[in-house]
């Protein structure tokens, strides 16, 4: 079976895209690549006394519109070619939601071809979850320590990931601040609400996503009041994934399906998600769904393909391909994760009458607060968290009404019509800039 590769569904979805755009040659071709990509070693010590050696990166796609943004994962498969694909669609993204930057994304793994077959089953069970908080902390020192000539409030912005958060992006501006010799807050967004963070940014991706959903909803005349419940799936019960499943829930929606990394839950009556996701963090580190008492076992392909109104895949890339694309039921698909669908599957979406809200619009909240986060270090002024929800709430519809906008007049899908205006209004800076000539 081949393996999906992100770096290659990237590249296919903008040569696709730039087919229904004016772009000046030097454009189209500079926008394929990075501007640049940076790969450091990370020699860390364990608390065992051994030391580790884990590879890091960080890639800035574009920084025409402004400084790259985007998060940091640690994660056992993190690869350059994914890096760079994540951020080439964070361009794209912050294009789509008119903010001043451009793409970043960054990423952290083990070294793996340092290491034989049984330090590489070891290295599974320790990286990232595994990790010690102290051993975390050192990676995360020595992977800033590393990056930090290209980072920085103006240059690129870092923000949390696949398993990093608030407390990892508060040792980075602790660690930038002591190179630098003064504190930074705006090195970072995602901070703790102590350091300078954005109240409403650590549920900022799902509510987001839950305002996508709810649009979605009503420009298919489903309505949440009517006598049959609509139900909802969820793959991946990360950050985004609970609070998009908790607030569909408490509007009534009925989430029927649940998942993590070790599998999911079914129950046709209805979960609570609240319940659910209070059993996975009383498990302490590693907690899971899968062991929810109120649920029959699944695993999460057959969490994709079971009979449902709404599903959102929050967790990886690739889920969603050619192999299971046909045997997906749902009716509205909010990509809470980035890239879950390759081009193969989504044409396959297509046919099948599928409205699928694209990831670089249903899961853009988190980068939208993460710039309001920015520019109130930048003010040295903390906004109130209603002021956060009701600008999200306001960007996040004006973009999904313009993207349904182009999608009646020009006859393209969603996907297409949001990656148009992305794609274009990078383009633009680029010639704003004279890169075209």
């Amino acid at each position: 079976m081949k393996k999906f590769n992100l770096l290659y569904s990237t590249l296919k979805l903008y040569e696709a895209v730039t087919k229904h755009i004016d772009i000046p040659p030097r454009i189209y071709q500079s926008l394929k690549k990075p501007e640049r990509v940076l790969k450091v070693r990370l020699p860390v010590r364990m608390d065992d006394g051994s030391y580790k050696i884990f590879y890091g990166w960080r890639s800035q796609h574009c920084t025409w519109p402004g400084p790259a943004k985007g998060g940091i994962r640690y994660h056992n498969d993190v690869t350059e070619d994914e890096v760079i694909a994540l951020s080439m669609l964070m361009t794209w993204k912050c294009g789509l939601m008119r903010l001043p930057y451009g793409g970043g994304k960054g990423g952290v793994a083990p070294a793996w071809d340092l290491l034989n077959h049984e330090e590489k089953q070891k290295m599974r069970e320790i990286f990232p979850l595994g990790l010690s908080k102290a051993e975390k902390k050192r990676i995360t020192d020595e992977y800033i320590e590393k990056i930090h000539p290209i980072i920085g409030p103006e240059k690129d912005v870092p923000a949390p990931d696949v398993n990093t958060g608030a407390e990892e992006m508060g040792w980075i501006m602790n660690k930038f601040s002591s190179i630098m010799g003064y504190t930074v807050p705006g090195v970072v967004t995602g901070k703790p609400l102590s350091l300078g963070g954005s109240l409403g940014r650590n549920k900022a991706t799902g509510f987001g996503c839950f305002i996508t959903i709810l649009n979605a909803l009503r420009f298919n005349d489903m309505t949440t009041d009517s006598h049959k419940k609509i139900t909802a799936t969820v793959q991946g019960f990360g950050n985004a994934g609970s609070v998009i499943a908790s607030l569909l829930n408490k509007k009534g929606i009925k989430i029927i399906a649940v998942s993590d990394s070790k599998g999911g839950i079914f129950n046709k009556k209805g979960l609570n998600p609240d319940l659910v996701l209070q059993h996975k963090l009383t498990q302490g580190l590693g907690g899971t769904v899968s062991n929810f008492p109120d649920g029959e076992k699944i695993t999460n392909e057959q969490l994709l393909t079971l009979k449902t109104d709404i599903l959102v895949p929050a967790a990886l890339e690739g889920v969603i391909t050619s192999r299971n694309a046909n045997k997906i039921k749902a009716k509205i698909i909010a990509e809470a994760a980035n890239g879950p669908t390759s081009p193969e599957a989504d044409a396959i979406l297509q046919d099948n009458g599928v409205f699928v809200m694209p990831d670089i619009l249903a899961n853009a909240g988190g980068v939208v607060v993460s710039y309001f986060e920015w520019v109130q270090n930048h003010e040295r002024y903390s906004w109130d968290l209603n002021k956060v929800n009701e600008e999200l709430e306001k960007r996040m519809t004006y973009i999904f009404n313009e993207v349904m906008e182009l999608t009646r007049k020009v006859k393209i899908s969603t996907r297409t019509a949001a990656y148009i205006i992305g794609i274009k209004r990078i383009v633009q800076a680029g010639i704003d800039r004279g890169k075209a000539l």
